[in-house]
């Protein structure tokens, strides 16, 4: 997501990662819960990485007045799964969080109260230290001088490193995306998506990255696109084309910038009928019930889903501005009982 819009390494580092993520799997505690993966036929999912900062902000929330834990207020509600974002270093000069927020201890922290919650777990890697986007796909900075082949190693190095710490402490994640609204590429500017080949070998080494700790999670490629199917097309043939393999289609659907639900409809049904990929509407917050309608209605036995993003705190949020639960929740448990959304 263009969050300015919105409001506002090499081989040697991940060995350096590796052993620094030692240290944390020690003070996480013992694994919680089971680490099975969470198999839903309909995902109802959150993206609420915004939460510990909330949290440590003194932000509680409420169900009708009822203060509820912010998991045990979306799984009341039909929620079913949570996707949190990870940044290479957020405490960077130029990176996310000063305080470390959506960094790998932070990302360990929240994976426990997932799985404590029996929720699924996607893992979104934006492969950058802050915000990666259509307008902006910054390189972390230890990776900054890196070549092509070091960019490579490092990508799936710290992929490979993030998923096996998950997998050890016992939260490992049901779903990952490899980028982040990777239409117009990722690590600018080699990977560019006019340099299609650089960008699906940064592409590969991520999924190959996943795959050598954890050969269980599903794999999304995502993309900026959620009405614009001519896009969408050329980005996921050209990834074809060279052989990368992913397992479900995301899209973001922000109507300002990709158009009217009927826009996102026709999309997404050619989409599924194009394409052997399940499709997700990933990023969301306008127009839930449309959004919500066209994501349960597509075509053919496939996984369908929507994750509407950072609902507790930006766009059409669940709750006010006190934490108090309004309309948009009691929409979600109206749409979780019309379409069977499993618990």
């Amino acid at each position: 997501m263009n969050i300015n819009k919105r409001f506002i390494t090499q081989c040697s580092l991940a060995l350096t990662a590796g052993i620094l993520i030692i240290g944390l799997l020690s003070a996480a505690g013992p694994s919680p819960v089971n680490n099975k993966p969470v198999q839903f036929d309909k995902i109802m999912g959150a993206d609420i990485s915004f939460l510990p900062s909330l949290e440590d902000a003194g932000r509680k929330f409420y169900d009708n007045g009822v203060e509820k834990d912010a998991f045990r207020l979306l799984k009341d509600h039909g929620f079913n799964y949570v996707r949190l974002r990870i940044f290479n270093n957020p405490r960077a000069d130029s990176g996310y969080s000063k305080k470390g927020y959506c960094d790998l201890q932070n990302t360990l922290a929240m994976a426990k109260r997932i799985k404590a919650a029996g929720m699924g777990f996607l893992l979104d890697f934006h492969y950058s230290d802050t915000w990666a986007d259509p307008g902006k796909q910054f390189k972390p900075a230890a990776w900054k001088k890196s070549n092509f082949q070091q960019l490579q190693d490092s990508i799936r190095a710290f992929t490979k490193t993030v998923v096996a710490a998950l997998k050890k402490q016992g939260t490992p994640p049901d779903m990952v995306q490899v980028g982040n609204e990777i239409n117009h590429g990722m690590l600018w500017p080699d990977g560019r998506n006019k340099n299609m080949d650089t960008l699906s070998a940064f592409i590969k080494a991520g999924i190959a990255g996943v795959k050598d700790a954890d050969k269980i999670p599903r794999i999304m490629l995502h993309i900026a696109c959620g009405g614009q199917n001519a896009e969408s097309r050329v980005f996921i043939d050209g990834v074809l084309k060279r052989g990368v393999k992913f397992d479900i289609i995301g899209e973001s659907y922000y109507p300002e910038w990709h158009g009217t639900p009927d826009s996102l409809r026709n999309n997404l049904t050619d989409l599924t009928n194009r394409y052997k990929q399940d499709v997700i509407v990933v990023e969301y917050s306008q127009k839930k019930q449309d959004v919500n309608d066209i994501a349960f209605s597509l075509p053919g036995n496939k996984l369908k889903g929507t994750f509407i993003w950072e609902p507790l705190s930006w766009g059409e949020t669940i709750v006010d501005k006190a934490g108090k639960s309004n309309d948009y929740l009691n929409t979600y448990s109206d749409l979780s009982k019309k379409y069977n959304i499993a618990q």
